[in-house]
C-alpha cells in the first residue's frame, strides 16, 4: 500500500517538473516583448475609456500611439492639447495640436417650428422610431426626440429640452462623439469651439425642396443660396437642396444670417449687432417747402399794355422808342 502511494507521488512529481519546463520553453518561444512606453503612456491619459480617440479605450490608445512611432491623427478629446502635450514629451515627440471642439444639434424642429402631427407610440429609441415612420412634426429628416444622444453621453453633457423636444448640449462637452454615433439621422456635429464659444452653423439637415420642407418645418433650409451669395470665404455650400458652412473656412463675419428667409442659420454666442442710428439732415430745400402751405393760390390776372406787347413781339422796336424818348428830351 505504502509502495502505490509512493510510485503516484514520484510519478505526479514527475509530470508536474516536465509540465513546468514545456510551459517554460513555450513562453519564452511566445512570449511578446511590450514597450514599456505603453504604460508610462496610459498613466497619462486620463483612463475615461470613452472611445472618442476612436480606439477601445485608453490602453488600446497608448498601445497604438508607441506602435505607430508619431503623433500624426491621434488626439484624447478629454484630455485636449494639454494632455498630449504630456504624452509628446513621454514618446520624446512634438504633439499635434488640435482645435477643440464641441457638438452641435442641426435641428431647429421644435414643438413650436414643427408641429405635432402624429404621435409615437412604442419604444423611446430614436434608432426603433427612425426605422418605424418620419418624425412626430412629419420631417423625415429631423431629431426624433427619444434622447438616444443623452444616453450614450458618459459626462454629462447632454439633457432633453421638455419644452422643445430637443436635445441641448451643454459646455463640458468633450466632443468624444458618442452622441453623433448614437443619432441615427446624423443630425448632431463636431465643430469647433472658436474663441468665446462662437459658432455659426445651418441649424437644419432637411434635403427637400423648399416647399416640402417649409410645410413641415417653419425654420427648414430651403437652399435658395442667398447665404452663399454673400459668403466672401467661399465656406458655404449648396448640395442637394441643404445649405452648409464649413467650420473651418467660415471667419464668423455674421454676413450669412440675416440674409437667411428662414432663419435657419444659428449665431450662438454671438452679442447683439448694434444697429446704427439714423440721423435726419434736414436740408434748406426741405425746410422752406415744410413752409410752404398746400393751398391753392388763385391764379392773379395780369394786364399788359400795348407797348409791352410790342416789346415781347420786337425788341429793336423798343430800342427805337428809347432813343425818340431822348431825341424829345
Amino acid at each position: 500500500m505504502n509502495d502505490i502511494i509512493l510510485y503516484a507521488v514520484v510519478s505526479l512529481g514527475a509530470i508536474g517538473v516536465i509540465a513546468a519546463i514545456i510551459l517554460f520553453f513555450v513562453a519564452q518561444k511566445f512570449k511578446v516583448i511590450e514597450d514599456p512606453r505603453i504604460d508610462e503612456v496610459e498613466e497619462v491619459l486620463p483612463a475615461a475609456n470613452c472611445g472618442g480617440c476612436g480606439f477601445a479605450g485608453c490602453r488600446n490608445f497608448a498601445e497604438e500611439i508607441v506602435k505607430a512611432g508619431n503623433m500624426e491623427g491621434f488626439n484624447c478629446p478629454v484630455g485636449g492639447a494639454d494632455l498630449m502635450t504630456d504624452v509628446g514629451k513621454v514618446l520624446g515627440l512634438e504633439a499635434e495640436l488640435k482645435d477643440p471642439e464641441i457638438a452641435v444639434l442641426r435641428c431647429n424642429g421644435s414643438c413650436e417650428n414643427s408641429p405635432q402631427k402624429a404621435q409615437y407610440d412604442g419604444v423611446q429609441s430614436c434608432f426603433v422610431a427612425n426605422a418605424l415612420f418620419s418624425g412626430e412634426g412629419g420631417c423625415a429628416f429631423g431629431c426624433l426626440g427619444c434622447g438616444d444622444c443623452v444616453e450614450a453621453c458618459d459626462f454629462d453633457a447632454m439633457y432633453m429640452d421638455k419644452e422643445t423636444g430637443l436635445p441641448v448640449v451643454k459646455e463640458n462637452c468633450i466632443a468624444c462623439g458618442a452622441c453623433v454615433k448614437a443619432c441615427p439621422r446624423d443630425i448632431l456635429e463636431l465643430r469647433k469651439r472658436n474663441k468665446k464659444e462662437r459658432r455659426i452653423f445651418v441649424s437644419c439637415v432637411n434635403k427637400e425642396k423648399g416647399g416640402p420642407a417649409k410645410k413641415n418645418c417653419s425654420v427648414a433650409c430651403i437652399g435658395c443660396g442667398k447665404c452663399q451669395k454673400v459668403c466672401k470665404f467661399d465656406a458655404i455650400t449648396i448640395e442637394n437642396n441643404l445649405a452648409y458652412i464649413d467650420p473651418i473656412a467660415c471667419k464668423l463675419c455674421r454676413k450669412c444670417a440675416p440674409e437667411c428667409p428662414t432663419n435657419a442659420i444659428w449665431e450662438v454666442n454671438f452679442p447683439p449687432k448694434k444697429e446704427r442710428p439714423v440721423v435726419e439732415v434736414k436740408t434748406d430745400a426741405a425746410t422752406k417747402s415744410a413752409d410752404v402751405t398746400t393751398e391753392k393760390v388763385a391764379p392773379q390776372k395780369i394786364e399788359k399794355t400795348e407797348n409791352d406787347i410790342a416789346v415781347k413781339e420786337s425788341p429793336d422796336l423798343k430800342e427805337t422808342n428809347d432813343n425818340k424818348e431822348n431825341t424829345e428830351s
